[in-house]
């Protein structure tokens, strides 16, 4: 059995808010690694019993990460980001496309997590048009386990559509 990151005793000249962030997105590159890099175009896009397809969550995984932390930055959201968002559902995609999407955006938080000072945890941020209270530190922990639940769906959609391939 793989020992989680968490567990690997990695990342220890980064706080400990960071570094379960970034163990928290390392572990998710390798579950979509092990459970989903396998799939076919059609599986990648399959939807069983009407829940969203492995591609959506994989989409909004990389999508997500980006919004959360331009919000954590301080800033707004992009015309490009917010058409990003509204494409997230869309059917057809390549699974090749898709991994490295999904990939690309867990590495590109990463480094922005890296960016993030330890002392600003407790700054304000507002999230979205309505600029909702939350702090940095919220945000990062959200970018986690927001991140987690979306690998966790795609995992289970992935098994699904594998067992119907095999079933």
């Amino acid at each position: 059995m793989m020992v989680e990151p968490w567990l690997r005793g990695t990342l220890t000249e980064v706080d400990a808010v960071r570094r379960q962030v970034l163990h928290a997105l390392e572990l998710a590159a390798e579950d979509v690694s092990r459970w989903c890099a396998g799939l076919s175009d059609a599986e990648m896009n399959a939807r069983p019993f009407g829940v969203a397809s492995v591609a959506f969550h994989l989409r909004h995984i990389a999508r997500s990460l980006d919004r959360l932390l331009t919000y954590a930055e301080g800033d707004v959201l992009s015309g490009e980001q917010m058409d990003a968002l509204h494409s997230e559902m869309n059917m057809g995609a390549s699974a090749e496309v898709v991994l490295a999407e999904v990939r690309a955006g867990l590495s590109e938080a990463q480094e922005r997590v890296m960016m993030i000072s330890p002392g600003s945890y407790e700054e304000l941020r507002g999230v979205g048009r309505a600029k909702l209270p939350s702090t940095m530190g919220g945000l990062l922990i959200h970018c986690a386990e927001h991140t987690q639940r979306h690998v966790g769906q795609a995992i289970t959609t992935a098994k699904v559509v594998i067992g119907m391939r095999e079933g």
